[in-house]
C-alpha cells in the first residue's frame, strides 16, 4: 500500500530512480532507497530549516514559536513517525553509531555534543557541513556550520544516525546499537 502511494505521488522520481536497480541489492532495499530515501531526509531537512529563527526556551516545544535543542530534535522527528525521549542525553544513544567524519555524514542524522563526558546538547545535520540546532536564549533556532578545530574535538561528540539500510544494521555488532534502531528509511 505504502509503495502504491509513493509510486502514484512521485512519478517522476519512479521513472528517474527506475535506471538505478542493483544487482547487488535485495529488491525490497532497491525500492525503498529509490521511493523512500531521498524525499524523506529532504523533507526532514525542509522541516528541520522551517523553524530557523524561532526563539530558544529552556523545555520548549512550540513550533514556529520556541524550542531548546532536545525539543526541536524530538518534534522534527515526531512528524516522521519516530518517537524520541525528552533530552539530548538519551536522543544520542538511539540508533546507529557513526563516524564523526563531515565526509559520512547524511542530511537527518543526529549530532550531538558536550563537556567532558556529558552530552548536553543535540542537533539536525542538514548536508554541506551544516546543521540545524536550537542554539540558546538570544540565539533561537539556527542553522549552523559543522565544529571544527578545538570545538571539533572538544565539544562535538559523535553522530547517530536514524534512518538506514537494513543490511547496514545488521553488520553492526549488538553492543554498538542504541536501544532503538530504526532500519526504515533509505538515503
Amino acid at each position: 500500500m505504502l509503495l502504491l502511494a509513493a509510486v502514484s505521488a512521485s512519478p517522476v522520481v519512479a521513472q528517474q530512480s527506475a535506471t538505478r536497480f542493483s544487482k547487488s541489492e535485495k529488491p525490497f532495499t532497491t525500492i525503498s532507497r529509490m521511493f523512500l530515501g531521498k524525499p524523506v531526509r529532504d523533507s526532514l531537512v525542509q522541516l528541520a530549516r522551517s523553524q530557523v529563527g524561532a526563539k530558544y526556551r529552556l523545555g520548549a516545544v512550540q513550533p514556529g514559536k520556541a524550542f531548546d535543542c532536545s525539543g526541536l530534535v524530538q518534534w522534527v522527528m515526531a512528524n516522521f513517525d519516530v518517537v524520541m525521549p525528552r533530552t539530548s542525553r538519551e536522543q544520542a544513544t538511539l540508533g546507529l553509531e557513526i563516524p564523526k567524519d563531515p565526509s559520512k555524514l547524511l542530511p537527518g542524522d543526529l549530532l550531538y555534543f558536550g563537556s567532558g563526558r556529558v552530552v548536553d546538547h543535540i542537533g539536525i545535520y542538514v548536508g554541506d557541513g551544516k546543521y540545524v540546532h536550537a542554539a540558546r536564549p538570544g540565539k533561537g533556532v539556527v542553522e549552523a556550520n559543522l565544529p571544527t578545530g578545538r570545538w571539533a574535538t572538544n565539544w562535538w561528540k559523535g553522530a547517530r544516525r536514524l534512518f538506514t539500510h537494513e543490511e547496514e544494521v545488521q553488520q553492526v555488532p549488538e553492543v554498538l546499537r542504541g536501544p532503538l534502531l530504526l532500519p526504515a528509511f533509505t538515503s
